[in-house]
């Protein structure tokens, strides 16, 4: 499930329902970002976006898991030219 607030695709959370595992994204481009402690993150690049995705309750979760969500945000968001990033981007 995605929920995006206000119409900004860039800053929404990303829900799995099955393991309650929840991933917020961040427009880079619109807003500031430091990791939280005790969470993962990934960023994203495409084209002229940047985006930042952070679990939310992250308890041990497979990785997998959590570039399938972020993969698939990406897709319904129309960037079809992602790249997904375990670093900042250079």
């Amino acid at each position: 499930m995605i929920s995006i607030s206000d119409g900004l695709a860039g800053n929404g959370t990303i829900h799995d329902p099955s393991s309650k595992l929840k991933i917020k994204a961040i427009d880079l481009l619109k807003s500031r970002f430091k990791p939280s402690t005790g969470e993962v993150s990934f960023f994203v690049t495409s084209g002229n976006e940047t985006l930042a995705f952070e679990t939310m309750g992250y308890k041990r979760h497979r990785n997998l898991l959590i570039l399938q969500m972020i993969s698939r945000y990406c897709v319904y968001l129309g960037l079809f030219d992602a790249q997904i990033h375990a670093t900042w981007p250079a």
